[in-house]
C-alpha cells in the first residue's frame, strides 16, 4: 500500500527529520566531534524506518518534492548574496588548482570502477556508471547517462545500477567528510584566521541578539530581488542554448548584487555578512538535504547489492587517501584547505550540497572558511559537469 504525501505534509516531515538529526547530534557527542551534518543525521534514520516499514508492513511513503529545489536555490542566492569580490579575486588561483584535482579525480574514479567491475566480472563500462558518472556528476547525470549506457555498450539494470551508487555516494559523502576535515584540522593543529561570519548557519552554542523584525524583512526583500535576477539570467541563458542549473545563475545574480548595490549605495542596509543571511542559509540547505534523504527507497537497489558494494568501497578508499595525500598538501595545508577537502568528499561522493553540508558543519565548530564556501560551489556547481562530460565520453572510448 502506497501513501503519497501532499507538498504540506512532506514538509512537515523533512521539519520533523531535521529536528531529529539536531536531537541526535546534541546526545551524541561523536556526531558533533566528527562533524556529521544533521540533515545527513536525520534523513538516513528516516530513510532506515521508512525501508522498515515498507518491509514489515508492505507501506510506502511517496513524497511531493517538487518544492525541494525551491530550498536549494533560496541557499545558494544566499551563498551568492554572501560572497564578496575580494574573496573571489583571492579564490582564482585556489579555484583553478581544485579544478584540476577534480578532473584528475574523475580519472580516477573511473579507473577504478573498470579495475573493480573487470575484477567482479561486470562489462567495463559499469564501472565507469559506478565511477564519476553517478559519484561526481550525481543522480541527474546517472539518469541521463542509463539510456546510452543500456543501448550502446550493452549495460543492464543501468538506471538502477547508477541511481544506486549516485543515492549511497550521497550518503557516504556526507558522512566521512567531517571525520576528515576533523583528523586534518587535529593532526595539522589548524584554526580559523577569518574574521567574517558565518556564511551558514551560526557557531555552535552561539546565541544572536542582532536577528529582528527588520533584519529578516531586509534580508527576504534581498533575496527575492536576487531571485528574480537569477531567473530573469537563466532565462537569457536558455534561449542562448546555454544550459545551466538554475542554482547556479542565483548564486551569480546574488554575488553581482553584492558587489555592486553596497558600493553605489553605502548608507544601505545591505544583508552581506549577517546572522539572519547565514540562518536562512542553513535552514534552506537543512531542509533540501532532509527531503533529498528521507525518501531514498533503499529497498529498490538491493539485488545489486554486491557490485554496488564493492564499487563504493573502492571509491570511498581512493578518494579519502586522495584528499588526505593530494588534495589537501596541494591547497596548502592551511584551515580553509581542511574545510575544502571535507567539501569536496562530499563533492566528489555525492552531490553539491552534501559538500556544503559537510563546509556547514565543521566550521560551525571551528570557525569560518570564507573561500572554501564560494570555490567549492562553483567547481561542483559549474565546471565539473562540464569536465565530467569529457572524460566519461574519453574513458567509455578506451574502455567500453
Amino acid at each position: 500500500m502506497t501513501y503519497a504525501l501532499d507538498p504540506r505534509q512532506t514538509l512537515i516531515v523533512s521539519i520533523l527529520v531535521l529536528f531529529l538529526g539536531k536531537y541526535l547530534n546534541s546526545k551524541a557527542a561523536f556526531l558533533r566531534r566528527y562533524n556529521i551534518p544533521e540533515p545527513v543525521t536525520g534523513g538516513v534514520l528516516a530513510s532506515l524506518l521508512i525501508s522498515v516499514l515498507y518491509f514489515t508492513a508492505d507501506r510506502t511513503l511517496v513524497f511531493d518534492l517538487h518544492g525541494r529545489d525551491t530550498f536549494l536555490t533560496v541557499f545558494f542566492t544566499c551563498i551568492g548574496l554572501s560572497s564578496r569580490i575580494s574573496s573571489l579575486l583571492a579564490g582564482g588561483r585556489t579555484l583553478f588548482k581544485l579544478l584540476l584535482l577534480a578532473v584528475g579525480m574523475l580519472f580516477l574514479q573511473n579507473l577504478i570502477g573498470v579495475i573493480i567491475a573487470r575484477f567482479s566480472g561486470l562489462e567495463p563500462a559499469v564501472g565507469i556508471l559506478g565511477g564519476s558518472i553517478s559519484l561526481s556528476g550525481g543522480h541527474g547525470t546517472a539518469i541521463a547517462w542509463a539510456p546510452i549506457l543500456k543501448e550502446h555498450y550493452g549495460v543492464a539494470g543501468a538506471l538502477e545500477i547508477g541511481v544506486a551508487c549516485a543515492t549511497f555516494g550521497l550518503v557516504l559523502g556526507g558522512v566521512i567528510g567531517g571525520p576528515i576535515a576533523r583528523f586534518l584540522i587535529a593532526r595539522h593543529q589548524l584554526s580559523s584566521t577569518s574574521e567574517e561570519y558565518l556564511a551558514v548557519g551560526i557557531p555552535q552554542g552561539d546565541t544572536d541578539e542582532q536577528i529582528s523584525v527588520d533584519s529578516v524583512l531586509n534580508a527576504l526583500l534581498v533575496i527575492c530581488i536576487a531571485l528574480g535576477m537569477g531567473l530573469q539570467f537563466h532565462a537569457l541563458l536558455g534561449r542562448l542554448d546555454i544550459n545551466m542549473p538554475l542554482f547556479v545563475s542565483c548564486l551569480f545574480a546574488g554575488i553581482l548584487l553584492t558587489n555592486t548595490v553596497p558600493v553605489l549605495f553605502k548608507q544601505l542596509n545591505w544583508p552581506s555578512g549577517t546572522p539572519i543571511l547565514a540562518l536562512i542559509s542553513d535552514l534552506s540547505l537543512g531542509l533540501f538535504l532532509a527531503m533529498s534523504l528521507m525518501s531514498l527507497q533503499l529497498w529498490t537497489i538491493l539485488d545489486l547489492a554486491g557490485p554496488i558494494v564493492m564499487l563504493l568501497v573502492g571509491q570511498v578508499l581512493a578518494i579519502t587517501l586522495y584528499v588526505v595525500l593530494v588534495l589537501f598538501p596541494v591547497m596548502g595545508r592551511s584551515y580553509d584547505a581542511a574545510v575544502m577537502s571535507s567539501g569536496y568528499v562530499g563533492l566528489g561522493l555525492g552531490a553539491t550540497p552534501t559538500a556544503l553540508a559537510n563546509m556547514t558543519a565543521v566550521t560551525a565548530r571551528h570557525g569560518p572558511a570564507p573561500q572554501a564556501f564560494l570555490v567549492v560551489p562553483l567547481v561542483g556547481a559549474f565546471f565539473i559537469d562540464i569536465a565530467n562530460a569529457f572524460v566519461v565520453n574519453l574513458m567509455l572510448e578506451l574502455f567500453g
